[in-house]
């Protein structure tokens, strides 16, 4: 039986993920699975120990952690590699184990979080799943989830700096606040090669997921392995057609407001012209991007 790596952030969830986790993983171990632990100590680490692992022959991972912690792990197996070249047998296996804050990725399965977890790595459950490459001026970043520029990137910027304590609470107050600021963006894209979209946008959000934030819902359509990005644009909206649009994307049904157009792409690429705040996979980085691509099947989840 292979062994499973598991990377895990003892600091997530406020330090609550490494006071679960002993439980979670003796329950692993108990069931005849053979976990080795990796614990990490700064931002970072996670992708380190995911990258040198997978080099020195290691195919199977376990992500302890919340949202950031998965976005490393993932970026450590995908960085800078060429996944034509992999073998069937060389994709990796990721499970994850959702004991920090955000953990949205799950939902799109289960809403019963880090037991159904627990239960597909010991039945041994797998089922394929597309990764999202975006290069950028600098370099390449990989996710699984969600990407987001706009109002729903500023919103993130400023739950992650001044209310994370919050949880989920912390985006819903982060909205309020920045629906006083409320302004249209213009980010120039195309979609699947066509005609150069320079339309005016309150967010723009590219999701291989269904669920960001926990519980929102922000693509309802969306197929974690259709080998297709669900694309959500919200036109300009005055302030009280935001906020009585935004409650919706708890069921999903925001995209029927007349100002969120929905689309499917293969790639989109992007004419900006310099950095800007971008929100994913619950992470905020400064990028300035310029193509996304699905990455079809080039991960197995264990859910």
């Amino acid at each position: 039986m292979a062994t499973h790596l598991a990377i895990l952030n003892p600091a997530a969830a406020g330090g609550a993920c490494g006071k679960r986790a002993p439980a979670a993983l003796a329950r692993l171990r108990d069931a005849g699975l053979t976990v080795e632990v990796r614990e990490t100590t700064s931002a970072g680490e996670a992708e380190r120990i995911a990258r040198e692992a997978y080099a020195a022959g290691q195919r199977d991972f376990i992500a302890v952690g919340g949202d950031g912690t998965t976005f490393e792990v993932v970026n450590g197996l995908f960085g800078g590699v060429d996944t034509r070249l992999r073998k069937p047998e060389d994709v990796p296996h990721l499970g994850l184990l959702p004991l920090g804050t955000g953990n949205s990725f799950l939902r799109d399965f289960s809403d019963r979080g880090a037991e159904y977890a627990i239960e597909s790595l010991i039945q041994g459950r797998a089922r394929d799943c597309d990764v999202i490459r975006l290069t950028h001026a600098s370099g390449q970043v990989h996710f699984i989830n969600i990407l987001s520029i706009g109002f729903v990137a500023d919103v993130g910027d400023l739950r992650n700096r001044r209310f994370s304590a919050l949880g989920e609470l912390g985006y819903i107050v982060g909205v309020i606040l920045k629906t006083a600021g409320l302004h249209t963006y213009t980010f120039p894209m195309r979609i699947d090669g066509g005609e150069l979209d320079r339309g005016e946008t309150v967010f723009l959000s590219f999701n291989n997921s269904r669920f960001t934030g926990g519980k929102m819902e922000m693509a309802p359509a969306a197929d974690t392995s259709d080998g297709l990005l669900d694309v959500i644009r919200v036109g300009a909206l005055g302030r009280i057609s935001l906020l009585q649009t935004f409650p919706k994307i708890f069921k999903g049904t925001h995209v029927g407001n007349p100002a969120v157009t929905t689309y499917q792409a293969k790639t989109v690429d992007f004419d900006i012209p310099a950095a800007i705040p971008c929100m994913i996979d619950g992470e905020m980085i400064d990028l300035q991007p310029k193509r996304l691509e699905v990455l079809p099947g080039a991960l197995r989840i264990r859910a």
